[in-house]
């Protein structure tokens, strides 16, 4: 298998650990890739047709987008219970919020590299972190016991969502304020998936 890949991106990330806590690193070639919706020419356009990383070819099957369908594919192909039945669907839309706090944190980036500096919004982007900083509040009243316990893939997306927080908008300190989370983040940082796939520009 191949997976189109950007070290920077929160969403690759979420596959990495994948990939390394179910033992299925050393399976998969890592193809790097780099653009934006308006350079697309080293994206893999041929084998995702909306032109967005993570993507992953296998010989199977056609290849498989987003993060979070990857991710499911290689937890289910390594069963190793990182969507536990039990709590499937909060799992999933504890995913599905940090995958939202990436979403918000990534257009926020773009806004600055992809627009011409004249025509750039802050107002969009202020709402943009309006987005993140509601959903870091509501990981932090609603979900903290679904962070606890055996890992999952809402831990796993949170961690990745928190890391891009830092790697791109550290100067907004989305700490202020969440100390239960902060606190839970500063100990699932020191796992070697984490540390081994810290984000890089």
């Amino acid at each position: 298998m191949q997976l189109y890949d950007n070290p920077a991106s929160p969403f690759c990330r979420k596959v990495q650990v994948v990939l390394r806590e179910t033992g299925q690193f050393d399976e998969v070639e890592t193809v790097f890739a780099i653009g934006h919706p308006l350079a697309t020419e080293q994206m893999p356009v041929a084998q995702n047709p909306l032109g967005k990383i993570p993507c992953l070819t296998r010989d199977d099957g056609p290849a498989i987008y987003d993060s979070r369908v990857i991710c499911r594919f290689l937890d289910a192909r390594a069963n190793t219970g990182l969507y536990p039945q039990a709590r499937l669907w909060e799992i999933l839309t504890l995913e599905a919020t940090a995958d939202g706090i990436m979403d918000a944190a990534v257009l926020m980036v773009y806004e600055g590299r992809s627009r011409p500096e004249g025509i750039r919004y802050a107002a969009w982007v202020d709402a943009q972190w309006d987005k993140v900083a509601r959903a870091l509040d509501a990981v932090g009243s609603r979900w903290m016991g679904h962070l606890a316990g055996p890992l999952n893939m809402g831990q796993i997306a949170v961690a990745c969502a928190l890391g891009y927080l830092d790697f791109r908008h550290g100067d907004r300190d989305w700490r202020k304020g969440r100390d239960g989370l902060a606190a839970w983040y500063e100990t699932f940082s020191t796992r070697k998936t984490m540390a081994e796939t810290t984000p890089k520009a």
